[in-house]
């Protein structure tokens, strides 16, 4: 079994749901309380031992790149001030010379194509795959895959409950035996309407993935939008390879959605000990109880 290495996240998008925000900023830089989204999922990918960070990105996302580059004149700058607790703040970062790649996904055709666009990067060697919109706090979720992972092989998604009138915004799983907080993907269907959903078992934004993906992938074929879904290339490998769900431990933010974005802000930054107090103190003074 070849370990995990690379992680793919698929920055390219638009971000059309955060205008005017995104206008300027990609939508993968908006902070959650003072880190970016895509901090967020970089941290969580180093926590299960990814080497590799690969980010398919398009035109107007250059911010990510000088994010996680030296910035070399605010850090003379702070040396100069004797400011350790900010340069250490910056050294999160900075990650080390050859462990990030960026690929340019040129056209706007869906996540399947954006995974798709890193396929000379990741090789023979299974992946990951991380969408930062998905903010999941707590325990790293990847880590939590990759354990599984080792136990089981093949492919493993991360995978939660939602409510049936939710079903047409995920991947939903046609569900097998369940061993622990593992479930057996015996089907995958992209969007499907609430009434002929076959769960309400919901693939989120978290995937180990075999190789042979990008294969499928290459073939170019478009399903729900138009667009070159990675869903139906997994559907593909089910029955061929080993597929299972992971129930994650940690709480999952949709923070592609504005109130999402804002429910996770509320979270983080009451369980810290700089600012929770002073947030607490707000809601209380509204009348709520937090």
């Amino acid at each position: 079994m070849k370990p995990v290495r690379k992680a793919i996240f698929p920055v390219g998008g638009r971000g059309t749901r955060f205008l005017p925000a995104t206008k300027a900023v990609p939508k993968e830089m908006l902070p959650v309380v003072d880190r970016p989204l895509l901090q967020y999922a970089v941290e969580e990918a180093i926590a299960a031992g990814i080497e590799q960070m690969i980010f398919v990105t398009a035109r107007g996302k250059a911010a990510l790149e000088e994010y996680f580059d030296v910035a070399a004149e605010l850090v003379a700058e702070l040396k100069a001030k004797g400011k350790t607790a900010e340069l250490a703040v910056l050294e999160s970062t900075q990650l080390e010379p050859g462990r990030v790649a960026y690929v340019r996904q040129q056209e706007p055709a869906g996540l399947g194509h954006a995974v798709w666009c890193a396929r000379l990067i990741t090789g023979d060697e299974p992946f990951a795959v991380l969408l930062p919109d998905d903010l999941v706090y707590g325990p790293s979720c990847l880590k939590q895959m990759v354990d599984a992972y080792h136990r089981v092989g093949g492919n493993v998604i991360a995978v939660e409950q939602v409510a049936r009138e939710r079903t047409g915004s995920y991947g939903i799983v046609t569900p097998g035996a369940t061993q622990g907080n593992l479930t057996e993907v015996l089907g995958l269907v992209e969007k499907p309407k609430p009434d002929v959903a076959p769960s309400t078992l919901a693939v989120i934004g978290r995937y180990i993935l075999q190789p042979e993906v990008m294969t499928i992938l290459a073939e170019g074929k478009r399903g729900a939008g138009n667009e070159i879904q990675l869903t139906d290339a997994m559907a593909q490998l089910i029955g061929k390879q080993p597929f299972h769900g992971l129930a994650f431990d940690g709480v999952r933010f949709d923070c592609g959605d504005k109130a999402g974005h804002i429910m996770a802000n509320i979270a983080l930054a009451l369980d810290r000990d700089d600012v929770g107090p002073a947030v607490r103190a707000y809601i209380a003074g509204l009348g709520i109880t937090a």
